[in-house]
C-alpha cells in the first residue's frame, strides 16, 4: 500500500487548540501509504490539540514554498481560525493552487481557503458554524462530509477526519 511514496504532503496546524482526530487520522494514513508528512505552524512551541495530543511542528509556515509539496493539508480545531487572516497563509495557498497541487482543508479550515479565494464558484463543506462564511465567499455549500471540487478537497469535522485523509490519498495517486 505505498502509493504515495515519493509524494510530500504539507500538513498546517494552528499554534494551539488544533483538532486532535484530523491531524492524527490523515496523518496516520499518509504515512501508511508511504508519503513524507512535514508538519507546518506559526510557532516551532510544542502545540497542544483540543483533546490534549501534543505536535512538536517541523517547521514555520513562514520559510515554506510549494516547491516540493504534492499537497497541503489545513487541519481544523478552533485554533485553526489564526490563519483566516493570515496573508502568509494565502499567499501559500494561491501558489499550490497555481501549480495545481492538492489543497485539503477540514473543520473551520475551509474559512482560510474562502478568504484566499480559492472556494469562489465552488463546491465545498466546512463545520456548520462556518456555512454562512462560505456562502458569503462565493463557495457552492454541500453539507457533505467530504466534498472534492478540482484539486480542493474539504471536510466538516472530526468525524469526517478518516474518509478526508482517503479522499487525499486518492487525488494524490491520481485515483
Amino acid at each position: 500500500m505505498m502509493k504515495l511514496k515519493g509524494k510530500k504532503v504539507l500538513m498546517l496546524i494552528a499554534s494551539n487548540n488544533f483538532r486532535d482526530e484530523e491531524y492524527l487520522e490523515p496523518k496516520s494514513l499518509f504515512l501508511g501509504a508511504g508519503a513524507e508528512v512535514v508538519t507546518a505552524s506559526s510557532s516551532l512551541s510544542v502545540s497542544t490539540g483540543m483533546l490534549g495530543a501534543e505536535v512538536k511542528p517541523d517547521t514555520l509556515i513562514s520559510g515554506i514554498s510549494q516547491a516540493g509539496y504534492d499537497a497541503i493539508v489545513l487541519v481544523g480545531g478552533t485554533g485553526a481560525s489564526e490563519y483566516w487572516g493570515s496573508g502568509t497563509v494565502h499567499k501559500l495557498l494561491s501558489d499550490f493552487n497555481a501549480s495545481g497541487k492538492i489543497i485539503a482543508a477540514i473543520c473551520i479550515a475551509p474559512v482560510t481557503l474562502a478568504h484566499a479565494g480559492l472556494l469562489k464558484g465552488k463546491k465545498a463543506t466546512v463545520w456548520l458554524s462556518e456555512k454562512l462564511v462560505l456562502l458569503q465567499m462565493g463557495a457552492k455549500y454541500t453539507g457533505c462530509e467530504v466534498e472534492t471540487d478540482g484539486n480542493i478537497i474539504t471536510g466538516n469535522g472530526p468525524q469526517a477526519a478518516k474518509k478526508f485523509g482517503e479522499k487525499v490519498i486518492s487525488a494524490l495517486s491520481g485515483q
